[in-house]
């Protein structure tokens, strides 16, 4: 499984850290992110990453900025992208059940690094329940 990740400088360190955890469970992961905490526009590092989960080119995305609206902002304008904003496992999880979510926003100002690593833990384990959900999934894009 290829897992794409990106993200400004205020996610530099998360990145670090879950990328670490994704090659330890055997994941392959493409960067798109700055490496670095200098100011950086979110936007030049969230696009490349969207085309390819989009395209389905890899399997997940992994954002991570500030807030975690901006990085959502953008990746949701391509078709094929469902990226969501989450806080807690729980949220994680249901952004996968219900809304085959397949990029995970993750907002480093407002999340403990274990609070990360344990989303993107049950983000990745949790497959789409499909059913009533994929009904309500296929109405999500405009064209």
């Amino acid at each position: 499984m290829t897992i794409a990740i990106g993200n400004d400088h205020a996610g530099t360190e998360y990145k670090q850290k879950l990328t670490e955890y994704l090659n330890n469970r055997g994941f392959k992961v493409e960067n798109f992110g700055t490496d670095g905490d200098q100011s950086v526009d979110y936007p030049d590092h969230v696009h490349p990453l969207a085309v390819k989960v989009g395209d389905k080119t890899v399997d997940f995305g992994v954002l991570i900025c500030g807030s975690g609206n901006g990085v959502a902002m953008t990746a949701n304008k391509y078709q094929n992208v469902r990226a969501a904003i989450c806080w807690e496992k729980e949220i994680a999880s249901l952004a996968r059940q219900h809304n085959d979510a397949n990029i995970i926003c993750i907002p480093a100002r407002f999340v403990s690094l274990q609070n990360a690593l344990e989303m993107l833990e049950v983000f990745i384990d949790t497959v789409f329940e499909g059913g009533r959900h994929a009904n309500r999934v296929n109405k999500i894009a405009c064209a």
